[in-house]
């Protein structure tokens, strides 16, 4: 459903408070219809944003804009385009502003909830999701399943959330990323609480250091954006969290963790336990996702959601693509295909197939490192999967543009008896055949668990992407052995 917003371009950046507007060249009474930072996106009437980025300008292709109908342009410096021009400091932290402005302040009329955290985000903003429907609000999420980013650009996440406002929504549950903190991209959106769920290792890419990603993260726990703080505080750095902004009396600060949840039982496929006097019960197998259960209900119950229906929404919540999801075709072992794909991700999933099988059984795990990633996190990977499985298949991973092989090597400097070599330890860079290994070697009892692509449909290497689901080769194979 597509939003039509008209201002007059003088009167739209006099509203927006957040923005400071250095100069401005050109017709300033012009009427504009629509906000993009994609050339390609640009409709009749549009402001273009010109974002300098890390491997483009949008200031080079203001032109084409210009002639697929912009306007006017958000620009850093000039460029020699006959448009009405506005001149900012800092194009991407200001075209969100500019953006919600535009859409008439959207997020302000729904009820946002964002969530964000190293794991479990996307099973938790499903969960949570589930519950508010069940309260009767007409809810919808935006994360990692949902479109090409974690957390849309500023410009197209204002026109989704007036789209969904449009259609009558009440409700989104969004996964933010620290990505999209350090970008800027919920700029000028109000949440009604956020979520942090844990910090682990991740995107130290991007982001350098540990610290620089909690900074990032810890964004959204401020009245830039909400008042009302949901956080983990078994987790190291949601307790840090908790204490940094304890003394910010404008938060409102409820936190949540494992305690709180008594009689729990967990397995392959589902999950049970007592909260507040209720039974809770979910379709969502591993212990780990007691705490996601715990983020959502908690969120929930301050946002003025019952115990009743949140017990409801949980146990209505269909299992999540690719998060822990079990794959059952009559085999006499547990399959499970997890997107788990950092060294405390990958921790949880397999000391929760430790407490599914017991000891009498074997924990087997499949699982490889991307390429073009967060190179310092392979080591750790390799020495978590040695410490918590019995037996590793180490494989290929969307390896993108790095070989392979130098991917596993790296995984296998963490092997935790230093020397990369182990009798545990497999390597084989098909994946298919990797699977196919691990299933052959699985017996009665063990669980073969397959990490790092979740919900991914393909492979990427180079710049081929050819398909490959973890979930969909795991039922063939499974399927022509029985």
């Amino acid at each position: 459903m597509s939003v039509k917003m008209e201002r007059q371009l003088d009167e739209l950046l006099a509203s927006t408070s957040e923005i400071v507007v250095n100069q401005i060249i050109g017709n300033a009474k012009i009427k504009v219809s629509d906000i993009t930072h994609d050339s390609s996106k640009v409709s009749r009437g549009s402001i273009f944003c010109c974002i300098v980025g890390e491997n483009a300008d949008g200031h080079n292709f203001a032109k084409v804009a210009a002639a697929n109908g912009a306007i006017a342009l958000l620009v850093e410096r000039r460029v020699e385009v006959d448009i009405t021009q506005v001149f900012v400091s800092d194009v991407r932290s200001s075209m969100g502003y500019l953006a919600a402005e535009l859409f008439n302040r959207p997020s302000e009329k729904l009820n946002v909830i964002g969530i964000t955290g190293t794991n479990g985000k996307t099973t938790t903003a499903h969960m949570l999701a589930s519950i508010l429907r069940q309260h009767g609000w007409s809810t919808s999420v935006i994360g990692t399943l949902t479109g090409s980013r974690t957390t849309p650009e500023s410009t197209d996440l204002q026109r989704l959330l007036a789209e969904e406002l449009n259609r009558g929504g009440q409700a989104v549950v969004m996964e933010v990323s620290s990505h999209a903190l350090a970008l800027g991209r919920v700029e000028g959106t109000s949440f009604k609480a956020t979520v942090f769920t844990n910090l682990g290792q991740d995107h130290l890419d991007f982001h350098k250091s540990i610290e620089d990603y909690f900074a990032a993260k810890a964004r959204l726990f401020t009245n830039q954006f909400t008042e009302l703080c949901i956080i983990n505080r078994d987790d190291v750095r949601g307790s840090l969290l908790i204490d940094t902004i304890s003394k910010d009396k404008e938060l409102c600060i409820e936190s949540f963790g494992m305690s709180d949840a008594k009689a729990v039982h967990a397995d392959a496929s589902k999950i049970s336990f007592d909260w507040q006097g209720q039974k809770i019960e979910s379709l969502m197998g591993g212990n780990f996702n007691v705490m996601n259960a715990l983020a959502a209900a908690t969120a929930a119950a301050k946002l003025g959601v019952t115990v009743g229906d949140i017990a409801k929404g949980l146990a209505a919540a269909s299992a999540v693509p690719g998060r822990f999801e079990s794959v059952s075709e009559g085999q006499d072992f547990s399959v499970v295909v997890d997107y788990a794909h950092t060294p405390e991700a990958l921790q949880n999933v397999l000391l929760a197939g430790r407490k599914i099988v017991g000891e009498q059984a074997r924990v087997i795990v499949v699982f490889g490192c991307g390429g073009g990633r967060d190179q310092s996190k392979r080591p750790k990977m390799g020495d978590v999967a040695t410490k918590f499985a019995d037996v590793v298949y180490i494989t290929s991973d969307n390896p993108r543009y790095e070989d392979a092989q130098t991917i596993v090597k790296e995984v296998l400097q963490g092997v935790s008896n230093g020397s990369g070599v182990s009798s545990k330890v497999i390597t084989e860079l098909d994946r298919r055949l990797a699977i196919t290994a691990a299933f052959a070697a699985a017996k009665p009892g063990d669980i073969v668990i397959i990490a790092g692509k979740g919900h991914e449909t393909t492979q990427t290497i180079g710049a081929n992407e050819t398909p490959f689901s973890d979930v969909q080769v795991s039922r063939e194979l499974l399927k022509a052995a029985s």
